[in-house]
């Protein structure tokens, strides 16, 4: 096994430590794909400037933010930091000059779990529908794209523009987060010139955990022999197990010392090592997901069942491994979901993941009787040994983990309409969404009496660059906000409200673009401000109060898309903010999923996501067509 994985301290160059991939055409790109660029100092100013002018709550403020970013832009150590950040941009060592960065100021040192959830559609209505014929499909098809995947023969990722980098998906098998005091780290356990035709799944249910092999003796094992075998594990775990699981979700400094603490049995150092190198982990819940909202909570943070006798629930969270890449969630009920962990490798190469695997499950001969099925072994139980320490770790993960799930609130929301409208009056679907968002937030904000008090993110993906990951698009401009107010305002008529429209889309779709391009604002800001150095005095801009309301995301947006995705997102990044899940390639409608704390009024923006939804439809719908906007 890799010592990395219990290491006391992080090991250097942990990334490189993964085996290199096959040759052939998954990763035949990555030789020519371009460097991150490090935007010029003058532009990002700039764009910074015309981007705070929204989050200034008076005249006064923002002259003095302009000035504040006048005096840095004028000063010769804002030229000595760029200068730092274009040579260590061009180091040779270097894949690009944010990575290490970005890895540790997002992921590794960021203390809690950093997670995203993807509910599944319905079970192919040709298909038995069980929770066992769903979770026996999901590994059979999962471990079937990973056979392609290790022969490097997936079909690499690509937009109209051409390839984009692939290199993240090298974590997405096989590997697994490592907690760490103060910094965590990823461990892979892919082994060099592998073809895919091995390894194992590790599975969860009622918090046990079983070793399952797929493939044995160099053979996939079929359809129906998957099903015997997981049968095996829900016929032999009929109690409930300590739920180790769960501590896996704490605050990570705790996890680093549970983690540690348990691995101090050797045997659990092998149960550890057993779920770390495992392919993917498959939980088999005992709860249910009856509505769209009961769907994404519970994969969200895992059902929360109270129990007789005992303060404490019983959490799902008890039948998770939160620190893999990939898990496939089946409930009781045979709905189903996803789970990624988002250290190493961000929403896009998972959602090719599911698409691969749901799309090979719903193909015609998937579940065809095979005429060589034979038995294989069957999955070995792997039981801890809990010691009266990691019991009372259990105890206060549970009770953590618990407050921390109720404090939460969930909608989803559903517009009477989708792309297919939206196209039709010539707008960009996610721009058009977008204003959405900011109408209703809007519109929220002045029903309470309040100000802006932060802007909105939107993720662009920089993955057309070697080993890109995000870029933050700044949503709210000056022309989102004059649109806004113009749509309450009763002197304003339907062109110029139309007008306005087209402005502030313009302006995302610019602030898109740059993003995509590298040339965003906010990782720029961040590469300068790491290269202050100990003894130096931090510019005054970071500090300035506009210029910090502007990053600090309220809303954090983002949308991906699949046609077998129902339920999807993620919880807010600020305790006063929400987080906006968002996809908007439906033909029929547009759907939100909206999470914050609990204090926050959810329900009250989702009905201002409705109206503002509708507002803009009506708006667009009372227009010739012979005037689209073509945005």
């Amino acid at each position: 096994m890799s010592s990395h994985a219990f290491a006391a301290t992080r090991p250097p160059q942990w990334k490189q430590l993964a085996p290199p991939p096959l040759p052939g055409p998954t990763f035949a790109a990555q030789s020519s794909l371009p460097r991150l660029p490090v935007p010029a100092l003058a532009d990002t100013l700039a764009k910074l400037k015309d981007s705070i002018r929204p989050s200034a709550w008076s005249e006064d403020e923002y002259t003095d933010a302009l000035k504040a970013v006048d005096q840095f832009a004028s000063s010769e150590y804002a030229h000595e930091l760029q200068q730092r950040l274009q040579a260590r941009a061009e180091e040779p060592s270097r894949s690009h000059w944010l990575e290490e960065w970005w890895d540790d100021w997002a992921y590794m040192g960021f203390r809690e779990s950093v997670s995203s959830q993807n509910g599944f559609k319905e079970h192919p209505a040709h298909l038995p529908q069980t929770a066992l014929h769903r979770a026996a499909s999901i590994v059979r098809a999962a471990m079937l794209f990973r056979e392609q995947f290790k022969l490097g023969e997936v079909p690499p990722e690509a937009t109209k523009e051409g390839p984009i980098c692939m290199d993240s998906w090298r974590w997405m098998f096989d590997c697994c987060r490592v907690p760490g005091p103060e910094v965590d780290w990823c461990v892979s356990h892919g082994k060099a010139g592998d073809r895919g035709r091995s390894g194992h799944v590790a599975v969860l249910h009622r918090g046990r955990v079983w070793k399952l092999d797929p493939w044995q003796n160099g053979q996939l094992l079929s359809l129906e022999e998957l099903q015997r075998q997981i049968q095996h594990i829900y016929d032999n775990t009929t109690k409930e197990y300590p739920g180790i699981g769960v501590l896996t979700a704490s605050h990570r400094d705790v996890w680093a010392k549970d983690y540690r603490a348990l691995a101090a049995d050797a045997h659990n150092a092998d149960i550890i090592t057993t779920i770390h190198s495992a392919a993917f982990v498959l939980c088999l819940d005992t709860e249910t997901a009856p509505s769209l909202v009961d769907h994404s909570r519970n994969l969200w943070h895992g059902a929360v069942v109270p129990q007789s006798g005992t303060a404490l629930p019983q959490l799902g969270l008890r039948n998770r491994w939160m620190d893999k890449p990939c898990q496939f969630i089946i409930f009781a009920d045979g709905e189903a979901g996803f789970v990624g962990e988002h250290s190493v490798m961000d929403g896009t190469p998972t959602v090719a993941l599911c698409d691969h695997v749901l799309n090979t499950i719903a193909s015609p001969d998937f579940a065809s009787p095979s005429s060589a099925s034979v038995e294989g072994a069957l999955p070995q139980p792997l039981d801890w040994h809990v010691s009266a320490e990691t019991e009372r770790a259990i105890t206060a993960a549970t009770e953590a983990a618990t407050a921390l799930v109720t404090s939460q609130t969930l909608n989803v929301v559903r517009t009477p309409y989708g792309k297919a409208a939206i196209k039709a009056f010539g707008v960009s679907p996610d721009s058009w969404t977008q204003m959405v968002v900011q109408l209703a937030y809007a519109r929220l904000l002045r029903s309470r009496g309040q100000k802006r008090q932060g802007g909105t993110y939107e993720a662009a993906s920089v993955r057309k660059f070697l080993k890109g990951r995000t870029e933050a698009i700044r949503v709210v401009t000056s022309q989102s906000d004059a649109w806004v107010q113009s749509m309450d305002d009763a002197s304003a008529g339907a062109t110029r409200k139309l007008e306005l429209f087209k402005d502030a889309v313009k302006a995302h779709g610019a602030s898109a673009r740059a993003a995509g391009n590298g040339l965003g604002i906010d990782r720029h800001l961040l590469g300068l401000k790491l290269l202050v150095k100990d003894g130096e005095q931090m510019p005054e801009v970071f500090a300035n109060p506009v210029v910090k309301r502007s990053s600090y995301w309220v809303l954090s947006t983002s949308a991906i898309f699949s046609k077998n995705f129902g339920p999807y997102g993620w919880g807010e990044v600020v305790p006063d903010g929400f987080g906006v899940a968002y996809m908007t390639g439906f033909d029929d409608y547009l759907q939100f999923t909206i999470t914050s704390r609990t204090e926050m009024p959810n329900a009250e923006f989702c009905a201002e996501l409705e109206r503002a939804a509708k507002d803009l439809y009506d708006l667009h719908a009372q227009r010739p067509s012979s005037e689209k906007a073509r945005l």
